[in-house]
Formats: C-alpha cells, structure tokens, sequence
C-alpha cells in the first residue's frame, strides 16, 4: 500500500471520530477556555476546520495561506468541516504518487513558512488536528458534556 492510500485510509478512519467528539460539544458553552491562554471551544474547531481547507488548497494547488474568518455557529462548522473533508479525500483519491510528493507552500501574513512536499504536510495537519482533537476531548466535562469513545471505551460511555 502506497503512504498516500495510507493516508486516506487514515484520514476517513478518523472522520467518524474526529464528528463524535466535535457533536458533543455542548453548542451554548463553546465560549468556554481552560486558561485565560487557552483558545476557546469555538476556536478550536474552527481551527480544525480551516485546517482542512488549507490541505484542500495545498493538495489541489501546492499552497496555501492560512486565514482564519469569523467562526459561524456549531452546526455551520460541522457542516464545512465535512465538505472541506470531502473534499481532501476526493482530492487524494485523483492524485497520482507526483502529485503526492510535489513541493507545497504554506504562508502565514503574506510570508511562505514551510515548503514540504503536500504528503508530509497533510500528515503534519493530520497529526495537528489530532491534538486538538484532544483538547477538545478534555474541554466537553467541565463544558457540561460527555466524552465520547475515541479510541477505545470512555468513562462517560460506558453503559
């Protein structure tokens, strides 16, 4: 198996997890921070959705500037957060290994901060997303929800 089927393999398997813990964010507490530096519910699933869009970007175009806009409401989020997922999928699916290991560029105000081939970028988003991910998972108790299964039993799942 090639690292880019890997990678889709990886990436859809982490969907359904990634949606299970993103769903049971209580939608009136995502103002809620650990620590005043801490970034809010809110922006971190918005985080984690802009991250999609800038892998879409860097796969189908080899760059991408990382822009964060207004977060919408929970449900909004969700929504983008699964077509820009879809999206990356269908993207990969059309690649071929060139296309996998082209350079891509990632800029931050105007200013390219990385340039890696689009395979090592996706996997560093990937493993990125994955840590906020779990932040998010420590935020849903005292957020007033219940954390779900991530990769195995939860505490509050359990029956």
């Amino acid at each position: 198996m090639s690292t880019r089927l890997f990678f889709l393999e990886r990436r859809k398997a982490e969907l359904p997890v990634f949606l299970k813990v993103l769903r049971a964010l209580p939608a009136d507490r995502l103002d809620y921070r650990p620590h005043e530096r801490s970034p809010s519910a809110q922006q971190l699933v918005w985080t984690l959705t802009m991250e999609l869009r800038s892998c879409v970007e860097a796969a189908q175009s080899g760059r991408t500037e990382w822009r964060m806009e207004p977060a919408p409401g929970l449900e909004k989020m969700l929504a983008i957060y699964e077509q820009h997922h879809q999206d990356l999928v269908r993207t990969i699916e059309s690649m071929d290994d060139a296309a996998w290991e082209r350079p891509a560029q990632f800029f931050f105000n105007g200013k390219m901060v990385s340039e890696q081939p689009v395979s090592q970028f996706l996997w560093m988003i990937l493993f990125d997303a994955i840590h906020h991910r779990g932040q998010l998972s420590a935020y849903l108790r005292p957020m007033g929800g219940t954390v779900p299964a991530i990769y195995g039993p939860s505490a509050d799942a359990r029956s």
